[in-house]
């Protein structure tokens, strides 16, 4: 599609012109605006087995230090909570957020208890999925989200996922098992991996309605720049000239059952708890070493360093080392994003936030809209997106989260030396698991900006 390749261009040369981060020691978290609304995210950056080309922050899990990293993550929620903040939700991400369940449920307990009572969801893997986790966390968690991926056993092996969490089949099972424990339980997904194929797609698509899963999150396969070299390499280079009918193959396949509540996100129609998170929240405290913030116009980013987060919040301090300040054409930008990406933006919260109104402040990206045929409602209060727009949605939020992917890797750029050779110097990984890197991408496509996805 052409206005997906000039959406694309477009996106990649503005990224590299604004996602960067400022650090400095002397940043400090804003207090807390009366009466606004905020949610709250705790990172949790322990797997069990790294790949050196994934951008989250992460790193190899032990039990001891997770154990410690838990008890700071808690003294920082009490932190936060002594600046004055109150939370609606909360958002828990990885990394592993459920590999050590009992702390996870006393973090957990502890945010209603400095926060009131909100709604709460975590994100965990196949393997989770049994009762010595769901027991303790159903009564905690609204919104349970599994990374699954894929159900094809030949994928599942190319992203190394087959031996750590199951064969499609099994992974499915265990899907059945828990559904309707939870509020609410979200499936990823991913489409337009280099080799799959329709029939593919098709049977991913089967198999997730037959899973009673509430809602699917359909993610594109997303490559950053550190990743695409070693990925064409490995499996192939990823043909985005088909990711379009791939997007129309999977709303299509899913429509008898999910109804789209984002762009890439689709509720079981008349049931389950919709991903309204990702619109409700305009700004967000984020807590955890490598967590991110979005207050008054910034992003405000935690130390990757497991060792200096520990440090700051021993000192009764955050561990915020860096900011970075959007103009208010780049706000007004976010805001288009992210409301289209709800699939509907509000022209009068525009002009009420920022004193112009829409059509006026955004009268070129609108206008582009407008001629591709992205609206099914243009009129005074509102634009909503049609079919076509949701797709360009999902490739203006696949190339936004490839430059969100380079604050990561600056923010890890000034990790002490022990802490990068954690990272990159483990000889367990090496290129065949830049798939799985490139999946990793999608389950947080949650965890760095959950809410409005910056």
């Amino acid at each position: 599609m052409l206005a997906e390749r000039v959406l694309t261009a477009f996106l990649r040369q503005a990224n590299s012109r604004y996602l960067e981060i400022d650090h400095s020691e002397a940043v400090r978290l804003p207090d807390p605006e009366p009466g606004r609304a905020y949610m709250l995210y705790a990172h949790v950056p322990f797997c069990v087995r790294l790949c050196p080309y994934c951008s989250f922050n992460r790193f190899p899990y032990s039990e001891d230090i997770a154990r410690t990293y838990f008890a700071h993550l808690r003294d920082e929620m009490r932190i936060i909570a002594d600046k004055g903040f109150h939370f609606g939700s909360m958002y828990v991400g990885g990394g592993t957020p459920t590999v050590l369940v009992d702390e996870l449920c006393h973090t957990i307990d502890l945010a209603r208890e400095l926060f009131g009572d909100m709604e709460v969801s975590s994100e965990t893997n196949p393997n989770h999925l049994t009762p010595e986790y769901t027991e303790c966390l159903a009564p905690r968690v609204h919104r349970f989200s599994v990374g699954v991926q894929s159900f094809d056993d030949g994928l599942l092996k190319q992203m190394d996922r087959y031996e750590r969490y199951g064969s499609g089949a099994q992974v499915l099972q265990a899907l059945a098992d828990v559904a309707g424990v939870f509020k609410s339980l979200n499936v990823d997904l991913i489409f337009n991996f280099p080799n799959q194929t329709e029939a593919m797609l098709r049977h991913d698509i089967d198999l997730l309605k037959a899973s009673g899963a509430d809602q699917v999150t359909m993610y594109p396969l997303m490559v950053s720049p550190a990743v695409r070299r070693s990925l064409t390499q490995s499996v192939g280079k990823v043909d985005y000239a088909r990711e379009e009918h791939f997007y129309q193959v999977t709303s299509e396949a899913l429509a008898d059952v999910f109804e789209p509540s984002s762009a890439w996100c689709f509720s079981r129609v008349g049931g389950g708890m919709i991903d309204e998170y990702i619109v409700d929240y305009d700004e967000y405290v984020g807590v955890g070493s490598g967590a991110f913030s979005f207050l008054g116009g910034s992003i405000y980013t935690n130390s990757f360093s497991l060792r200096e987060y520990g440090e700051a919040v021993e000192a009764h301090r955050t561990s915020v080392t860096g900011t970075k300040r959007f103009s208010t054409r780049e706000l007004m930008r976010y805001r288009l994003l992210m409301g289209l990406f709800g699939l509907t933006l509000d022209k009068r919260a525009f002009e009420r936030d920022f004193g112009v109104p829409f059509d006026r402040a955004m009268r070129f990206e609108a206008g582009f809209m407008r001629a591709v045929g992205a609206f099914a409602r243009d009129d005074a209060d509102v634009v909503a997106l049609s079919p076509k727009g949701r797709y360009l949605l999902v490739a203006m939020m696949r190339e936004f989260f490839a430059g969100v992917n380079n604050l990561r890797d600056q923010a890890r750029a000034a990790l002490p030396d022990d802490e990068q050779h954690l990272l990159f110097d483990d000889e367990r990984c090496d290129e065949e698991h830049s798939v799985a890197a490139a999946a990793a991408m999608t389950h947080t496509a949650e965890d760095l900006l959950p809410p409005n996805r910056l």
